[in-house]
């Protein structure tokens, strides 16, 4: 990974969606460290602003960046920035004219936009600013309809919106370099797939997942816990190859009761492939395949350079799996109505343990795992999150379910190669048995239901 010295980078000012909050910085590291150097953060930034200052070494970094990212909404090189309008022009004047001229020339048109974060400005007042900064040697005409060049104005007046200071708590002047791609979520909404399931992803997070895992062209992704697929799409679009395995016959096959409201039955082509074509990604598509997670299918040397997956945690979908042979033997041979012979539960520990121990064996020396781990918040701590000889821990982003529970984002990246001994290391035992009470998750997540419907009742009855 390249690095480079306080002298070969410059600054740029990064301005975030108030979204998703965690997840937005192990985005941007990910992005970065995809783009081969490391990431340079100045740290007296809180993490929650929406306005963040990197150092990079080149602008081409800067739009490989934007290009991917759908945490950001736009970059600009940083000119200017203080806590007061003087600190702002005194740090505009000592900026470098020579880095400065190529955007200032006579030949060349400009125009300047004012953006106040968690204030609205009148017109008039977005004016007022623009005319402050004549100072700026501008020599080339104002164009506000195709600029050659746009600067921004931004100011920040904090993140409570029920006590909005006066003037700004800091101000940013800039060059717009690339903006983000928030336009994804909406063009890849689920609400506009041709085909979903229940616990389709939602569009957002499913592109945070393929940035976390580092997916790029070329790779070959796979999600053993595909169900419509919605994961596979957010990494085609990046470029990859993508398949996947489920253990449900029907959502594999585009069978049964639709998740639509007011539609009886699927259409003949609502399968995963037709998702992908939606999108012009079907060249991507390799296959799904049905098939239980807790056997894996793969002969020895078969490697993917991501795995990302939403493992089902019984709240929508059921875990499930093959039963032992022992089980089998009980059975009378009658297959189920979704082809799963005998079926039996599939433990929460059990299902994140055997996917950690697949992705330490059928991921690259690089690749990254990258899965949702539900908890329950009163036994939440971190030494419960599975761990793996063979992965180290990335990131750990959490996204509030209910009051009493949440999913984790977890991301992994495969550090050692496998070897026979870490099929059953002393570590996973031990994580196991840490996170075994999740097991129940299902349970405690619909008690703080069953209490709330019970307390409406109650109250109801006063």
């Amino acid at each position: 990974m390249a690095q480079w010295g306080s002298g070969q980078t410059t600054r740029y000012l990064v301005l975030l969606a108030q979204e998703h909050l965690e997840f937005r910085l192990p985005e941007i590291k990910s992005l970065v460290s995809l783009c081969g150097v490391k990431f340079c953060r100045e740290e007296e930034l809180a993490l929650n602003s929406p306005f963040w200052i990197l150092n990079l070494p080149s602008e081409e970094l800067a739009k490989r960046v934007m290009k991917r990212t759908v945490c950001a909404k736009s970059i600009f090189e940083l000119w200017g920035h203080g806590k007061s309008v003087e600190e702002l022009c005194c740090s505009l004047k000592t900026y470098s004219v020579d880095k400065m001229a190529p955007y200032l020339q006579s030949n060349s048109t400009y125009k300047i936009r004012v953006h106040a974060f968690n204030k609205t400005l009148t017109q008039e007042e977005k004016v007022q600013k623009i005319d402050f900064l004549e100072f700026l040697p501008f020599k080339g005409k104002v164009n506000l309809k195709n600029p050659d060049h746009i600067f921004w104005l931004l100011e920040d007046y904090g993140m409570n919106p029920n006590k909005i200071p006066e003037k700004p708590l800091n101000l940013y002047f800039g060059r717009w370099i690339a903006n983000g791609q928030r336009d994804l979520i909406e063009s890849y909404s689920v609400k506009r797939r041709h085909f979903i399931g229940n616990t389709s992803m939602d569009a957002c997070l499913a592109f945070i997942m393929a940035n976390h895992g580092k997916i790029k062209p070329n790779d070959v992704v796979f999600d053993p816990f595909v169900g419509t697929g919605g994961l596979l799409i957010a990494s085609a679009h990046f470029g990859a190859y993508v398949c996947g395995t489920d253990i449900d016959y029907s959502t594999i096959h585009g069978l049964g009761k639709p998740s639509r409201k007011n539609q009886k039955w699927r259409q003949p082509d609502e399968n995963i492939r037709a998702n992908l074509r939606q999108y012009g990604l079907e060249k991507h598509y390799l296959d799904v395949l049905v098939s239980d997670a807790s056997k894996p299918i793969w002969r020895k040397g078969m490697q993917f350079d991501g795995i990302i997956t939403d493992p089902p945690y019984g709240i929508r979908e059921a875990s499930r799996r093959i039963g032992s042979p022992k089980e089998m033997a009980k059975v009378t041979g009658k297959s189920t109505e979704n082809h799963v012979s005998n079926p039996s539960a599939y433990h929460l520990s059990d299902i994140l343990f055997d996917l950690l121990k697949f992705a330490a064996e059928y991921l690259v020396i690089g690749g990254r795992l990258v899965y949702w781990l539900p908890v329950y918040k009163p036994e939440y701590t971190e030494e419960i999150i599975p761990r793996h000889p063979c992965l180290k821990l990335i990131s750990n982003c959490e996204q509030t379910l209910s009051s009493h529970t949440s999913r984790h984002l977890i991301t992994m990246e495969k550090v050692k190669e496998f070897e026979d001994e870490d099929r059953d290391s002393c570590i996973l035992d031990s994580q196991y048995l840490l996170y075994k009470s999740h097991n129940s998750f299902r349970e405690k997540y619909f008690s703080g239901v069953t209490k709330r419907i019970a307390k409406e009742e109650k109250d109801s009855q006063k």
